[in-house]
């Protein structure tokens, strides 16, 4: 008997094929351009965000923190080379100048007083930078021991009762120490300081102006990118919904635009104001701080020229190299340097003829030449051995035109200085108002963007 083998179950059916994810259809594909969309927009914010803080950290190097320590020990330079020009005046006085020498040393407390605030200035301002601390504070002690040198020297001095001109070979000994550890350890010292913390901005100013630009093109790249994809969400929602535009998705549209040149405008703006603040604000007032103080120092050798016989040919070579410093001039000796100064030129070499091409006219250059003029004639009366005469040059005439001289300077460098405090204060504003308008933008448009995309959303649900 044959048997009947049951009948073979039906093939399983493959279940029905699902449907697609959303994000294939009309929704899914407003959802990806919606995102790429918002993530561009996202850029946009981030590059201009690091833009601003990348020319705000500039600022405040440059405007803040690092250039003007460099500006405060700049005048403590200036401070301390003073007091030693005002203490070999007072000892080249001796009797029968009794205005005189008060003046001298009232002008002494007044520099020690302010060289004492530039190094609390400088103090403050190095912060946690424990080297520039101990630098500081060794030039404190060095000027407490300066401070009693002189003193002991003008005690010796006020007892000696001499005559107008080089003082008893004790007073001489005593200032011998007080200046050279006021040239030899506190001066260059002080000259550290201001160069170290210029390192600090120079570095700022170059990494800034590298960095700035390259951001700013960020800015433009990623705005125009939120641009494109704006649009073409746009252009898609008008196909598929058959709607002319969307108010919502043109207004953000506008809003990314406007953001743009905003952000793209202050990032110039403000790489245009560390550019000003630093080549024509900040590098002049250095450049001029040192040429007065320099100049300075050469009124000061020439009394210490009168002051110490032994010295005098040493203390005539600094003032040549000094005199070169501030404004270069071929020569070999002084007096070849006196006629070359006398004669003038176009060729404006040294600190005094660096900054000369942002002045207006020539005041500074022509006070610097009458300077040297009366340098000449003190000169040439201790080369006839007359020395009364020569410290009445020296306190006269000389000192006069010397501070007719730094007057012109410091009114140069007050107008760069306000040029300086205009560069920070403009770019800093920018930057303020720019911090404070971008959490508005970046909530606006996201605003806009849901406003554009989710009512088109609604219509499939």
């Amino acid at each position: 008997m044959t048997q009947v083998r049951p009948a073979a179950p039906p093939a399983r059916q493959p279940p029905p094929a699902q449907a697609l994810p959303a994000r294939s259809g009309v929704p899914g594909r407003i959802r990806v351009l919606t995102g790429v969309a918002a993530a561009a927009l996202a850029l946009l914010f981030a590059a201009i965000a690091a833009g601003a803080a990348v020319a705000g950290d500039g600022m405040r190097v440059i405007g803040r923190d690092a250039g003007p320590q460099v500006v405060a020990t700049a005048g403590l330079y200036f401070g301390l080379s003073d007091m030693d020009s005002q203490l070999a005046d007072v000892l080249v006085m001796g009797q029968g100048n009794d205005s005189r020498r008060q003046a001298a040393l009232t002008r002494y407390e007044q520099q020690r007083a302010m060289a004492n605030r530039a190094l609390l200035k400088a103090f403050e301002l190095a912060g946690s930078d424990q080297a520039e601390r101990r630098t500081i504070e060794s030039v404190l002690d060095g000027l407490g021991r300066y401070e009693q040198l002189a003193a002991r020297a003008l005690l010796l001095d006020a007892q000696s009762g001499h005559p107008a001109g080089p003082p008893p070979t004790e007073v001489v000994r005593v200032y011998r120490e007080a200046t050279d550890l006021m040239r030899l350890v506190l001066l260059p010292q002080a000259y550290n300081l201001t160069l170290e913390s210029g390192t600090i901005v120079r570095r700022t100013y170059d990494d800034k102006t590298v960095m700035l630009p390259a951001l700013r093109w960020a800015v433009v790249v990623a705005g125009l990118l939120a641009l494109v994809c704006l649009l073409r969400l746009q252009v898609y929602l008008t196909r598929h919904f058959r709607r002319v535009f969307g108010p919502a998705l043109v207004a953000a549209t506008v809003l990314t635009l406007v953001t743009l040149v905003v952000g793209g405008n202050v990032l110039g703006r403000d790489l245009g104001h560390l550019e000003t603040a630093k080549s024509d604000g900040f590098d002049a007032i250095v450049t001029l701080a040192k040429a007065r103080a320099i100049g300075n120092s050469m009124q000061g050798d020439q009394s210490r020229f009168l002051l110490d016989k032994q010295r005098a040919d040493t203390y005539e070579h600094t003032y040549l190299d000094k005199s070169q410093r501030v404004l270069y001039r071929e020569a070999g000796n002084l007096d070849a340097y006196h006629t070359q100064v006398a004669r003038g030129s176009d060729d404006y070499l040294g600190m005094l003829g660096l900054r000369l091409s942002v002045a207006t006219g020539r005041p500074a250059l022509d006070a610097y030449t009458r300077f040297q003029a009366a340098d000449a004639t003190f000169r040439d009366l201790v080369a006839a051995g007359d020395t009364g005469e020569a410290v009445t040059a020296r306190l006269g005439p000389v000192r006069e035109a010397f501070d007719a001289y730094d007057k012109e300077l410091t009114a140069l460098a007050d107008r760069h200085q306000a040029v300086f405090e205009r560069a920070v204060g403009q770019g800093e504003a920018a930057l303020d108002e720019l911090w404070r308008l971008l959490p508005y933008a970046m909530g606006g448009l996201g605003l806009l963007l849901v406003a554009g995309v989710w009512p088109r959303l609604r219509e499939y649900r």
